[in-house]
């Protein structure tokens, strides 16, 4: 399964959006407001919960400074990536682009389409407004 949040222009150099996301203590910050835990383990390592949904842990699996940083699942039964794609648009500002990638069977994808993309759309839309 794959999915991919709008783009949204962030008024910030690619090499700050980068900087920003790649420190994952921000991400608390562009969580949607159903957050109901939120736990930094490690440097490279965040767990997250939203109401009604099993936690999560993500980990930063990979980084090519400026233009992406992908975290995947730290541990868990689904194996499944968030992508960060960041570029360059005109006069220092960059464009920011989500994208989630899952292996689930059929029933699983039916079932959790939906709230990972209103998820990654959540924390597309916050990243303009918290950087």
């Amino acid at each position: 399964m794959n999915l991919e949040s709008p783009k949204v222009s962030v008024s910030k150099t690619p090499e700050d959006t980068f900087n920003f996301i790649s420190d994952i203590k921000n991400f608390e910050a562009l969580m949607p407001e159903n957050i109901s835990k939120f736990e930094v383990l490690s440097e490279d390592k965040f767990l997250f919960a939203l109401k009604g949904m099993p936690e999560i842990v993500l980990k930063k699996k990979e980084e090519i400074p400026p233009n992406k940083i992908v975290f995947g699942a730290a541990g868990g039964k689904i194996d499944f990536a968030l992508t960060a794609i960041i570029s360059e648009v005109e006069n220092g500002n960059s464009e920011v682009k989500l994208e989630f990638s899952g292996d689930f069977n059929p029933m699983m994808a039916m079932m959790v389409k939906g709230p990972i993309s209103k998820f990654i759309e959540t924390l597309a839309t916050n990243l303009p407004k918290t950087i």
